[in-house]
C-alpha cells in the first residue's frame, strides 16, 4: 500500500542539521513514530516526501524552514519582568513555559536572564533551521473511521484518550 492521505504510517527516523548534528531520532524514544498522513501531524516537507512511498522504502530528505517549522521571527522574542513567572524559584536559560495570548497557547523558551528581566522566545526551537530527515517506512495501513474523525492515530505509537 502506498502512503497517501488518510493512511496510518509508521516510520523510523533520524533528524540532523545539514552539518550532521543530531536533533532527534526515533531510536531515542525506543519506538517508531506513527502518524496519520495528510492530517498535518508532521512537517509539510517530510509529509510531501513520504507521499507515494511504501513499507520498506528508505529516503533522506532535506527540509527547508518554510517546509519545516517556519522562519524565525524577531518579534517573537520579548523581554518580560521576572515577576511574570509566579511560583518559579529558580529561572534558568532553556526553561520552557506555556503562555496564552489572544486565545492561543504558545510555548516560550527562556533564552536570556538579565537582572529582573527574562528574555523569552516564542519561535519554535527549530524555526529557521534546515532539517535533514533519514527515514525508513515500516508500515502503511488504512486509517480507521475513528482515527479520521479525530485527526490522529489511536493505539500503539499514537494518541490515547
Amino acid at each position: 500500500m502506498q502512503i497517501a492521505a488518510n493512511t496510518v504510517v509508521v516510520i523510523d527516523y533520524t533528524v540532523t542539521t545539514p552539518e550532521g548534528e543530531l536533533i532527534d531520532s526515533s531510536s531515542q524514544s525506543g519506538e517508531p513514530l506513527t502518524y496519520l498522513h495528510g492530517a498535518g501531524n508532521i512537517v509539510p516537507g517530510l509529509e510531501d516526501a513520504l507521499t507515494g512511498r511504501r513499507a520498506g522504502d528508505s529516503l533522506q530528505v532535506s527540509v527547508p524552514p518554510d517546509q519545516g517549522y517556519g522562519e524565525r521571527h524577531d518579534e517573537l522574542v520579548q523581554v518580560v519582568h521576572r515577576d511574570q513567572f509566579v511560583g518559579i524559584e529558580q529561572m534558568e536559560i532553556g526553561m520552557q513555559f506555556q503562555t496564552e495570548a489572544e486565545g492561543e497557547v504558545h510555548l516560550v523558551t527562556v533564552t536570556g536572564l538579565e537582572g529582573d528581566e527574562v528574555i523569552v522566545d516564542a519561535n519554535h526551537p527549530l524555526a529557521g533551521e534546515t532539517l535533514v530527515f533519514d527515514v525508513t517506512v515500516l508500515e502503511v495501513r488504512p486509517a480507521t473511521r475513528e482515527e479520521l474523525a479525530h485527526g490522529h492515530v489511536h493505539g500503539p505509537g499514537g494518541h490515547h484518550h
